[in-house]
């Protein structure tokens, strides 16, 4: 385990969006000396019950309505049968998990409820005592374990998610509890976060290290990233990466009530507590989130449950099918995924097996094996002069100092910045995407996929992928004699998508 700096948003992102700093770790080689035989085998899919044409039509409808998906895993009777990765993302990226990093918090508390470092119903308040209010009011003294798991902790509303703050805790602490503990459900992120608190101070270790002989390396998660807070706790809901294929190992774990390859890694009766309805969220029958509430863990529709994190991350379990579905995404609309998976991939998840489909098969692996984020293509040639010119911005939060165009070359064109003081060239493929990787904080660099072209003869739109998170980035640069107005939107944010415009100028003597 080495420590770094981490932030949600690296690398170019860094200087094109304001960011989050937050610290984190990194786990390397957290499956060192462990069985690396533990990926899950491939099976076929009609063999177990799965209709190739129907799935092929559960694709088809990610890949049309949803803006984007990164990539899935479907495995059935504890095979994998059928994946796919959406172009540039890959499977062996490690990818932000946001909330669905809470089910593995439930794990950790788990394990240490079974070895006996606290219990499900002890109060809260005397492992946070220095952090807590001279005179705690009586809900706060009520507040226990299973509250902070539960969502039930008596706030409304959440309280503030400053945890990239070293006081974090006593904020969380002097919030008011206008609800008795144990009846209000009310999504509480620094709620997640205190519990990987109480796991660090009971454990005495990070709650990576406690996991990682314990769940990680059993289960082959071969490095793990999860941030770190502003006090240096490890963020309990929020901040780890997995690769899709171990999201789909942990659901599979999960749907096997714990046990992993003949060993028992969590027990039993914690998987069937926190992955069942322990408090009500609501009344609507067609909504996925008002089904129930676990151990961090939503319930769903169709006897399912999930835990899930921001613009689609998804470990859906099916247990009435034996299914798992793992899902990493960057779209603004989760409930399409969910939907969809209901529409189409339910229906093609038969009770026993099917007969041979051999022509559905092939038809699946061609649209599998085209599946692409659509890049930026020219459709335009650009206006005289623009190529190889600089333009200059005044001092700006993004730190962005100068941009220029440069020419096409090798199907790329380059774009030159100054960012942050240093020089740097960003390849933007033309109608494809090419990857490479971004200077990031604490030596990691960030991998990200580059598409741009001339939209307009005044205009030369790119896109940045950030494969290991949620975004992706769309800059615009507008031309306009010697002036360039930059305009940039995400595609997914906490805060308005579109950030403000910033306006440069051409340097004297340069491009004229």
């Amino acid at each position: 385990m080495k420590t770094v700096k981490a932030r949600p948003l690296r690398g170019l992102v860094l200087a094109f969006m304001a960011a989050y700093a937050m610290p984190g770790t990194r786990c390397e080689g957290a499956a060192k000396g462990a069985d690396m035989n533990v990926e899950l085998p491939r099976g076929e899919l009609e063999a177990n019950g799965v209709s190739p044409s129907r799935l092929l039509e559960f694709v088809r409808g990610l890949d049309a309505e949803v803006d984007s998906l990164h990539g899935f895993v479907l495995v059935r009777h504890g095979r994998v049968v059928a994946e796919g990765a959406w172009a540039p993302y890959d499977a062996d990226t490690p990818h932000q998990l946001w909330s669905l990093t809470k089910s593995f918090t439930s794990m950790a508390v788990g394990l240490a409820i079974s070895e006996g470092r606290f219990g499900l119903d002890e109060p809260i308040l005397p492992h946070f005592a220095a952090d807590a209010p001279a005179d705690p009011p009586a809900n706060l003294k009520a507040m226990t374990v299973r509250h902070l798991l539960t969502m039930t902790t008596g706030h409304d509303p959440e309280p503030p998610n400053d945890q990239w703050a070293k006081t974090w805790k006593t904020t969380f602490l002097a919030q008011p509890v206008p609800f008795a503990p144990g009846k209000h459900f009310v999504y509480n992120t620094p709620a997640s976060g205190m519990l990987a608190a109480l796991v660090e101070r009971t454990t005495g270790m990070p709650i990576a290290d406690y996991l990682k002989p314990r769940l990680f390396e059993p289960l082959g998660i071969r490095e793990v990233i999860w941030w770190k807070v502003g006090d240096g706790t490890t963020a309990g809901g929020f901040g780890l990466h997995l690769r899709t294929p171990e999201i789909a190992r942990f659901g599979q774990l999960l749907l096997q009530g714990g046990e992993w390859q003949g060993k028992q890694l969590v027990p039993r009766s914690w998987i069937e507590a926190a992955t069942s309805r322990q408090v009500p969220n609501g009344d609507d029958p067609n909504n996925d989130w008002n089904q129930g509430y676990g151990y961090q863990f939503w319930m769903a529709r169709h006897g399912a449950f999930r835990g899930d994190g921001a613009f689609g991350q998804f470990c859906i379990v099916m247990r009435d099918q034996d299914a798992v579905l793992a899902v990493t995404s960057g779209t603004p609309d989760m409930g399409k995924v969910m939907q969809l998976a209901w529409d189409k991939l339910l229906p093609a998840l038969e009770p026993g097996p099917l007969k041979s489909d051999p022509k559905g098969v092939r038809a699946l692996g061609r649209v599998l094996a085209g599946l692409t984020l659509r890049p930026v293509a020219s459709v335009s040639k650009p206006a005289a002069n623009l190529v190889g010119r600089r333009f200059r911005f005044p001092d700006n939060p993004r730190g962005i100092g100068r941009i220029g165009v440069g020419p096409r070359k090798g199907g790329a064109t380059p774009l030159d910045l100054l960012l942050g003081g240093r020089e740097r060239t960003i390849r933007c493929g033309g109608g494809t995407w090419i990857r490479g990787h971004l200077p990031g904080e604490g030596g990691l660099e960030e991998p990200v996929a580059v598409s741009g072209g001339w939209t307009a003869p005044d205009t030369f739109t790119a896109r940045i992928a950030h494969l290991d998170s949620s975004f992706v980035d769309t800059i615009r640069l507008v031309f306009s004699g010697d002036e360039l107005t930059l305009e940039q939107e995400m595609n997914v944010s906490f805060g308005p998508p579109r950030l403000p415009d910033l306006r440069g100028r051409l340097e004297p003597g340069v491009g004229r």
